[in-house]
């Protein structure tokens, strides 16, 4: 908010009411009493790992964040996550020495997924890290559908279980794992075909 306010540039601000409940967790002391500015074209990194990059943008950095645990406590699979804080600027430096180490990147937002800003960070990546990708990157966004009633928000808005599926289904197969929703190839190809 107090970079908004304190440029010159026209400025429309969003929050999501997803987030209203949820403190502070990544800063040890909370958020400073008095006036600070963050770069938000600086994406910051919010969980270390060796195993995979969880990019995210906006609220769905808390759903990576639970996912990140679970792919640690269940599987010892280190996932790093970053906060990219802004789709532009971005630095994609942090973003690319990530993925160069992971070699595996999953892109996660909020915003449907089709003609979502994670598809074009999933492009730019797949062109940056090319020749260290173990796995094509994967972008998980709401369904390409208009938003729904609270109580069908967890069938709209990603879930945990979805970036894990996604995971497992087109990235990296985790041991014992059953998918509890449809993230395949085949399914990728049938939601475009149908328009959904």
């Amino acid at each position: 908010m107090n970079s908004a306010l304190a440029g010159t540039d026209s400025v429309v601000f969003f929050e999501s009411q997803k987030v209203y409940d949820v403190g502070e967790m990544f800063v040890e002391h909370g958020v400073p009493e008095g006036y600070y500015e963050i770069d938000l074209s600086e994406p910051s990194i919010k969980r270390s790992g060796t195993d995979l990059t969880i990019v995210t943008l906006g609220p769905a950095l808390y759903t990576a964040v639970s996912a990140a645990e679970e792919l640690h406590t269940r599987f010892g699979l280190p996932a790093e996550v970053i906060d990219m804080r802004a789709a532009n600027p971005l630095n994609y430096e942090p973003l690319d020495q990530s993925v160069r180490k992971t070699g595996k990147v999953l892109l996660v937002c909020d915003a449907v997924e089709r003609g979502s800003v994670m598809q074009t960070v999933a492009a730019n990546l797949a062109q940056l890290c090319f020749d260290d990708l173990d796995a094509p990157p994967v972008a998980i966004g709401s369904r390409n559908w208009i938003t729904p009633a609270a109580e069908l928000e967890t069938l709209f808005f990603p879930q945990v279980d979805w970036l894990l599926d996604a995971i497992h289904e087109r990235i990296l197969p985790l041991d014992g794992h059953q998918p509890r929703t449809n993230h395949s190839l085949e399914e990728l190809i049938r939601r475009e075909k149908s328009g959904v």
